[in-house]
């Protein structure tokens, strides 16, 4: 290959060595298995093939109008083709005295069957071989189309790859394991990926590409979990005490959910092992996952330790302050809050108290990560909203303490079990699948854009019955210029609808400076503003149990998880609460499966797992970050996942027999191991 393809092959795709082009894995196959004769050919049918000769190809016309044609005959019949552009090398590669096999979609033009742009080879041997089967199409991009490094390119570099490798492919798996598992070796599966021989070897060659990739990833994951769990001890909470029974007997807010005991169990469980507990607690919006984190705080207060909890924005981290404060304010836990706008005067003091003992449970942003910021005794750490931090943020909090504190970390972004299984596979997960008794669920309608008026005339009901609504924008990406004038547009209808009413209308965005946004968010929060026009900065970290409308604006723009997020802000109070999607009359089939989701179920788990097969792991909120999904190559965490819990099995059964991978029949997934993961950062202590 030359230099400017193999340097766009690097670009555009990543492939820079036989291997990266070998797993460069097809995304569809077309079916060649037959060859039609001219006399069988009809416009309804799709790609078809044909043995035949051609005449030599004559060109009419000049300049954009110019085209080639030539006649395709075998005894049946005849077959016009046509070519408006590439036909100048194709013209003087053509010989009448040979047989060609020519493939395309056969159309009717002025009552002559045709195929425009057909793919044409020499028959041969080899060409048969090659061509007449299933045959791969590859994904490719506009740079590569502009450089000819087309599908059909692809498939004969990958052809020559074959050619030169004479079968001397490394087998990955050991045979005893090939053998337990039913699967064909490496070489038979790559080169069927490329140029299946039936369907039957197809689908076994998937199997195997499929099953191996995650079984290797489940492998790395779980021999870290198996290695972490021998590692590390943990601090030991053997006491349920004062705290913890004084707040539950005497301060819940309402009963606890079946949901919330049993992840309460797990989690009192994990701190009593003296291990040290690493656990992803799944909650969908509203489910009660800070009561849930403030009473495993209690427990770490009863056994003589402190807690923290991070968040990732000040309104979050203030939020949470806020609520756990309510909640212990006839109790004698003492709660700080440290942000980046703590003052140095409540910052010395704060310190003070921490390192002391004194102050017991500490709320805050990544300000926590400071240095100056020491505990006296951090048994629990708790981080919200996970995927807002890096990797590297969260392991600054493990050196607070001799002994790394107990870790949990919460997400209220529902995550698909395969999904889960894979991105947190060396984390222990409960999962909060209920909602507390009295929440209305949200009632969600689809309303196109023409019934604005009818969706304002509703809002003004609800404001008059004292309620509160939000009205959100999809400014995307805080340089586009049309999305901005839409949400500043919105802002001036609502105020020009609603102001002669006699009510406000505040405006939050990206572009706000940080003191502005609190004061607008402060005067929605308090009741001084009836409406609040946004984007999605409102997204995570709001909290207004008043507001039961939530409008989003030209929904089709949002993602599913978006959505979700978004509805969750309303249906907080006792009231009903509803979610109106507004789009325009033109709907992808896409952006209509995600509105007719949205509206017919409220569970997050549910919408997720839609999530994922519309749109694929590598876009779902918060999962870009592990390097995992990303760089599936042959695996679909949407549709494999039964594969992944065979892939799970199998590695679950070596390492209980093997932690470390050291015997003999074993050290092929070793060395595997190793040198599929050794970029990889090896945070095994950390979430």
């Amino acid at each position: 290959m030359g230099e400017k393809r193999a340097s766009l092959l690097a670009q555009e795709l990543g492939i820079e060595s036989y291997e990266d082009m070998l797993y460069h894995i097809p995304h569809k196959y077309v079916d060649r298995t037959r060859l039609y004769t001219i006399g069988e050919i009809s416009p309804q049918l799709p790609y078809i093939q044909i043995k035949a000769k051609i005449t030599t190809p004559t060109v009419t016309g000049v300049g954009k109008q110019a085209r080639a044609t030539a006649i395709a005959h075998d005894g049946t019949g005849e077959l016009e083709l046509v070519w408006f552009k590439g036909y100048k090398y194709l013209t003087s590669q053509i010989s009448p005295d040979k047989e060609y096999i020519i493939f395309g979609k056969p159309t009717v033009f002025n009552q002559k069957m045709n195929i425009v742009h057909p793919e044409i080879d020499p028959y041969d041997a080899n060409a048969r071989d090659r061509l007449i089967g299933f045959q791969a199409i590859y994904p490719t991009t506009e740079k590569m189309k502009k450089a000819y490094l087309t599908s059909r390119l692809i498939s004969k570099i990958e052809a020559n790859i074959f050619n030169s490798l004479h079968g001397r492919i490394q087998e990955t798996l050991p045979a005893w394991f090939i053998k337990r598992y039913n699967l064909i070796y490496l070489h038979d599966a790559l080169y069927n990926i490329h140029f299946p021989q039936s369907p039957d070897l197809l689908r076994q060659a998937q199997y195997r590409l499929k099953f191996e990739e995650l079984f290797y990833i489940q492998l790395n994951i779980l021999k870290l979990k198996f290695n972490r769990k021998a590692a590390f001890q943990g601090h030991v909470f053997s006491t349920v005490g004062n705290y913890f029974n004084d707040f539950y007997y005497h301060h819940l807010p309402f009963p606890l959910t079946d949901a919330q005991k049993r992840v309460i169990r797990e989690i009192r469980s994990d701190c009593g092992s003296g291990k040290q507990m690493n656990r992803l607690l799944q909650g969908d919006v509203g489910s009660g996952k800070t009561l849930v984190a403030l009473m495993c705080m209690l427990l770490a207060l009863d056994n003589g330790y402190q807690a923290c909890i991070m968040a990732p924005t000040e309104i979050l981290a203030t939020q949470h302050f806020q609520t756990i404060s309510d909640l212990l304010k006839n109790t004698p836990v003492s709660v700080g809050l440290l942000t980046g706008s703590t003052r140095k005067k409540e910052r010395e003091i704060l310190h003070e108290a921490l390192t002391d003992g004194r102050l017991q449970i500490l709320v805050g942003t990544h300000a926590l990560l400071e240095d100056v910021v020491h505990f006296r005794n951090i048994g629990l750490v708790i981080i919200d909203e996970q995927h807002r931090f890096g990797v590297a943020q969260r392991a600054k909090l493990w050196q607070k303490n001799t002994i790394p504190p107990h870790v949990l970390v919460m997400t209220a972004t529902p995550i698909p079990r395969t999904l889960a299984m894979t991105l947190y596979g060396d984390l222990d997960i409960s999962v909060i699948d209920q909602l507390p008794p009295g929440r209305k669920p949200i009632t969600t309608h689809h309303v196109y854009e023409s019934r604005r008026l009818q969706v304002y005339k509703f809002i003004r009901q609800e404001i008059e019955k004292g309620r509160q609504a939000y009205i959100v924008y999809p400014l995307i990406s805080e340089s586009e210029k049309m999305d901005y004038r839409n949400l500043e547009e919105g802002y001036e209808n609502v105020s020009a609808y609603f102001a002669p009413l006699g009510y406000s209308v505040s405006i939050v965005h990206g572009k706000l400076k940080p003191a502005e946004k609190e004061e607008q968010m402060r005067r929605f929060a308090a009741g001084e503003t009836q409406i609040l026009v946004a984007t999605t900065v409102i997204e995570v970290g709001v909290n207004v149990p008043n507001a039961s409308i939530m409008v989003i604006e030209s929904a089709e723009r949002f993602g599913l998880s978006q959505l979700h997020q978004l509805r969750g802000r309303v249906g907080r109070g006792a009231e009903q609460s509803y979610c109106i999607l507004m789009t325009s009359y033109k709907l992808s089939n896409e952006s209509r499966k995600r509105v007719e989701t949205m509206t017919s179920t409220n569970d997050g788990f549910e919408i997720a797992e839609v999530d994922l097969k519309l749109r694929g792991p590598g876009d779902i909120e918060g999962t870009q970050q592990s390097g995992l999904t990303c760089n599936l190559r042959v695996a679909n965490l949407g549709k494999d996942g039964l594969i992944l819990n065979e892939a799970i099995q199998a590695a679950t059964a070596i390492l209980e027999a093997d932690p470390l991978l050291e015997k003999e029949e074993n050290r092929t997934f070793a060395s595997q191991v190793k040198r599929l993961f050794k970029t990889r950062i090896n945070w095994r202590y950390i979430s």
